[in-house]
């Protein structure tokens, strides 16, 4: 997959939980955590927008581009 999500990153740099993140942006912690896990094929920019505010960072700190090797 060439975009990667590092949501765990951010969480654990911000000391917050699936349960914690999943309240405060309103989402249910199965979607995050599929997020998390690499395993959707989109997100709403208004739950990377709420994701990016409760986390204080910016979508880039979430979401890498990295080329596949083939």
């Amino acid at each position: 997959m060439a975009i990667v999500v590092n949501l765990d990153v951010m969480m654990a740099r911000r000391k917050m939980k699936m349960k914690e993140l999943a309240e405060a942006v309103g989402v249910s912690t199965t979607n995050l955590s599929l997020l998390k896990n690499g395993h959707v094929r989109g997100i709403r920019f208004a739950t990377l927008e709420a994701i990016c505010r409760v986390l204080e960072c910016q979508p880039a700190d979430i979401l890498e581009y990295k080329e596949d090797k083939e």
